[in-house]
């Protein structure tokens, strides 16, 4: 596929997510897959991230659609992988997630800002729960790290700060480019 100004190829195996993880952006990004999906072609999809972070629902349904893709989705980092996107990142099919070597990589535990009446405050922590056990399950599934060592070394109280040879050493990230 051409683009009719300056007949420059158009790539379907390649998407990128700069800024916020966003529904707008998600939702992009979906439909990318879906669309991919369809074509008998093509065997790998890329996705490029420069992202600080973002709407953790909207990234859990990305990363639904990269895990139950046909297609492996690799994933590219460079810029900044922080919190949601460091999620999003993770999941990309295992031997196709790069890392830049100048990126700055952050996780974190989840943070929200709700706010409401007291009995819905209350109700929506169970949520906030999985919400968690989300974040540590998607990365003990794209690792060999388990529960108790995610939830001492990356999901601590303060954010956690990493490089790229360390993504490699935890299994996060397949090589540096």
């Amino acid at each position: 596929m051409e683009t009719k100004k300056n007949k420059i190829p158009i790539d379907i195996t390649d998407h990128f997510i700069t800024g916020e993880i966003d529904g707008d952006k998600v939702e992009s990004a979906i439909k990318w897959i879906v669309s991919a999906n369809k074509q008998e072609e093509v065997k790998e999809l890329t996705l490029h991230l420069n992202s600080e972070g973002g709407t953790l629902a909207d990234a859990f349904a990305l990363i639904d659609w990269i895990q139950s893709s046909k297609i492996p989705v690799a994933t590219l980092g460079a810029g900044s992988i922080m919190s949601a996107a460091f999620l999003i990142f993770a999941s990309g099919a295992k031997g196709g997630r790069g890392i830049a070597k100048n990126t700055s990589i952050m996780v974190h535990q989840f943070s929200h800002e709700y706010t409401g009446k007291y009995h819905d405050v209350k109700s929506y922590t169970s949520e906030l729960e999985r919400f968690n056990e989300r974040m540590i399950n998607v990365i003990s599934g794209a690792t060999k790290l388990d529960n108790a060592f995610l939830k001492k070394n990356l999901f601590k109280p303060t954010d956690v700060w990493l490089e790229a040879k360390d993504l490699i050493k935890l299994e996060i990230a397949d090589y540096i480019f």
